[in-house]
């Protein structure tokens, strides 16, 4: 379990000493400051979840000092601290953000149902704010396979212990969602899941998005400080450019960072998971990855199997997005017959899930039949019924020759489709000997694109 930070600014000792040790000893991780500079430099090195504000100190106020922290953005929750509150100060200080106003003398019992329910309406806030930017099924991994049970049960053991994990897979295949289900099952499940695209970032704002920025007095926290004390999901890192690699690398090995335009250090406490659908080995060859940061990130490597690895699953799969489509995108619901899930479980998914899911959204859209059927299915797919379905009910009826001939001519016609009629590249994906491909496309009477028939 993963303690919350509360900063206590307060310009008396006995107060700072007797509310720190009322903290730790609910089990919450406790700092001090004795006036708005200590507080700023506390407040710069390590952002807190919360903190309980004194208004009346030497130097700077506690409004003044409030009013400073909100231009930043993304203010955790404060709770004003007065020996000598009014009304006006409670009204000033909730209308610049504060989340509520507790009065001198305190009162244990006060302060720590304040400090409980700040703390659980900074977690309400965070996570409605997820769900409005992003609307998606439960973190679940669907399906009965072999491969997708030995995922499972490694992200359970794997989200045990802190260690930073390397998720990879094909485009579509589920890598955000193993990450977020690991990220479900570990001790950091109270805390934030920050996921950055880093394809999505432009170049010059990589850093200010990872590390927030300082300039002006005016404090932006980035992704390291958002994810404190959680997750940091890193999406697709080969995209970064070499000087960025080297700051996060620095940034994980030290566990400490400097904003942009930052002096002081800020302490980070995360764990990090980084996703990608690229051959990382390959970018560490090519010098588009550092050595050094790939094996610092491929503590433990999880692998995705892609949908065509585990057709098994389709059926349940289809049951799955149907119903959610239906519960949260409230599209009619329609009953896929026996045919057409036989047609889906032995399509090729190059796009993966994602493909999958999209692919059933578009049926319940497009149409309000009740039952969903194969030539439906085929034609979502983009081709007829007998191009789309791997083993068709007459190939079963055919003599062992002509069957594996008709095999052979769906088999080769759909990849050559895939590689745009390259030949070389063909021969490559179905590890077969050039010389002997072309032989065969011709007995098949296969023309591969930009070739003349005989007929011709």
């Amino acid at each position: 379990m993963i303690s919350d930070h509360i900063l206590v600014v307060d310009d008396e000792p006995d107060i700072r000493r007797l509310v720190q040790e009322i903290l730790r000893d609910e089990g919450y991780e406790a700092s001090v400051a004795e006036n708005a500079a200590a507080a700023r430099a506390a407040y710069q090195k390590r952002r807190p979840d919360l903190v309980l504000l004194d208004i009346w100190m030497p130097d700077t106020d506690g409004i003044s000092l409030l009013k400073e922290w909100a231009k930043g953005g993304d203010l955790p929750p404060v709770v004003m601290i007065s020996g000598h509150g009014t009304v006006e100060t409670a009204v000033e200080a909730i209308r610049l953000g504060a989340y509520d106003f507790i009065e001198k003398p305190l009162s244990t019992a006060k302060l720590l149902v304040t400090v409980r329910h700040a703390l659980q309406s900074e977690q309400l806030r965070r996570e409605n704010l997820r769900l409005k930017q992003r609307v998606e099924p439960p973190p679940v991994l669907i399906g009965k396979s072999t491969r997708i049970q030995a995922l499972r049960a490694d992200i359970e053991r794997v989200a045990k212990h802190d260690a930073w994990v390397l998720i990879s897979g094909e485009p579509g295949s589920g890598k955000e969602i193993a990450a977020r289900l690991l990220h479900s099952q570990s001790a950091r499940k109270e805390r934030p899941l920050v996921e950055v695209s880093l394809a999505a970032v432009p170049a010059q704002n990589i850093a200010r998005q990872l590390f927030g920025s300082e300039l002006d007095g005016t404090i932006r926290p980035g992704s390291f400080e958002q994810a404190s004390g959680g997750t940091l999901l890193l999406n697709e890192i080969a995209d970064l450019d070499l000087a960025t690699q080297a700051q996060l690398l620095s940034a994980l090995d030290e566990k400490r960072f400097l904003r942009v335009g930052g002096h002081e250090p800020v302490e980070t406490d995360l764990r990090v998971i980084a996703i990608t659908g690229q051959d990382l080995k390959k970018a560490v060859s090519e010098g588009r990855l550092r050595e050094d940061l790939y094996y610092r990130l491929n503590v433990v490597p999880l692998h995705v199997p892609p949908l065509r690895d585990r057709r098994e699953d389709v059926p349940e799969l289809v049951n799955f997005y149907l119903n959610w489509l239906v519960e949260n995108e409230h599209l009619p619901f329609r009953k896929f017959s026996s045919g057409a899930l036989n047609l889906l479980r032995n399509y090729s998914w190059p796009g993966n899930i994602r493909e999958l899911r999209n692919l059933i959204q578009r049926l319940l859209i497009l149409s309000q039949a009740a039952t969903v059927d194969e030539d439906e299915v085929a034609q979502a797919l983009g081709g007829t019924r007998a191009e789309t379905e791997a083993y068709p009910e007459s190939l079963f009826e055919l003599p062992l020759r002509p069957a594996r001939e008709r095999f052979e001519k769906a088999y080769l016609e759909h990849h050559l489709r895939q590689v745009g009629g390259n030949v070389s590249e063909l021969s490559q994906m179905v590890e077969m000997e050039r010389t002997h491909l072309y032989r065969k496309l011709k007995g098949l009477g296969i023309t591969p694109k930009g070739e003349k028939g005989d007929d011709e």
